[in-house]
């Protein structure tokens, strides 16, 4: 789906999701984090287990303290006591040890990611924008072989850069990333895999573009009407397309570069 009469000149800079559109985290993330789920779930005395699988098409796109969270409450555990939250904390903490450990055994530079983003780095600023913690962003982007193109200032988890954690459909992690980068909404792109980054982008202002290169085969047709409904204006299969779209759609660009964006 092209970029529908949209004015991309003022596009400084790509605010890029991490998890299941730079890298294919998504499944062996939830491999990791499923053995945490349950043990929480049997700790609450709630009788359901999940899969791997089940717990990605459940969770897909939420930080897994809002995963958690909504657990609780579907079981009627009180989630405003400060006992609640201690608890919390402890299994969020133990669950992002152990994901970030698999995600840095098992992931790998993929060519077909990396070289679009070096030809976008050449033209626009990146960022990094994501509800995962800095902790398991800095080892997967190392993993991959990314770790240079998202400087460390320029990456930003909504689990961790804001005051008060706060997961992706809320567009907070967006409004944090712009105000650090002082960038207007209309001067940036963001590039989301899932609905609920797809919400939290639209909802801060900002063009949003669907990549799917990761999304499974069986799962892109229904994914593709999700992130419609959720006003991305562009949906795209790989990164290279997405490269040679914001090329289309920016004819005569300026060559004045500046940290990595185009003035």
């Amino acid at each position: 789906m092209p970029l529908p009469d949209l004015d991309l000149t003022a596009v400084r800079t790509l605010l890029c999701d991490a998890d299941g559109t730079l890298f294919a985290s998504e499944e062996p993330a939830f491999e990791a984090s499923v053995g945490v789920t349950n043990a929480y779930l049997e700790q609450i005395g709630a009788p359901e287990r999940y899969t791997a699988e089940q717990l990605r098409l459940a969770a897909n796109g939420k930080s897994f303290r809002l995963t958690l969270t909504e657990l609780a409450r579907a079981h009627g555990v009180a989630t405003g006591s400060t006992g609640f939250a201690r608890d919390l904390e402890a299994w969020v903490a133990q669950e992002n040890e152990v994901v970030t450990r698999h995600l840095a055994a098992v992931l790998a530079p993929d060519e077909d990611v990396s070289a679009p983003l070096r030809a976008l780095d050449a033209e626009f600023g990146l960022a990094l924008v994501s509800s995962s913690s800095l902790t398991r962003i800095d080892a997967s982007l190392r993993s991959a072989a990314l770790d240079g193109l998202f400087p460390v200032a320029r990456r930003f988890s909504a689990q961790d850069s804001l005051p008060v954690p706060t997961s992706k459909p809320d567009p907070a992690v967006y409004r944090l990333a712009l105000q650090q980068l002082g960038l207007a909404p209309g001067a940036a792109l963001a590039v989301e895999d899932a609905v609920p980054g797809a919400q939290s982008a639209v909802a801060a202002g900002l063009y949003t573009v669907g990549m799917l290169c990761f999304v499974p085969p069986a799962e892109r047709a229904e994914r593709v009407v999700d992130l419609q409904r959720a006003g991305v204006h562009a949906l795209v299969d790989t990164w290279a397309e997405l490269a040679a779209l914001l090329r289309r759609s920016r004819p005569t660009p300026t060559p004045d570069r500046k940290d990595g964006a185009l003035r």
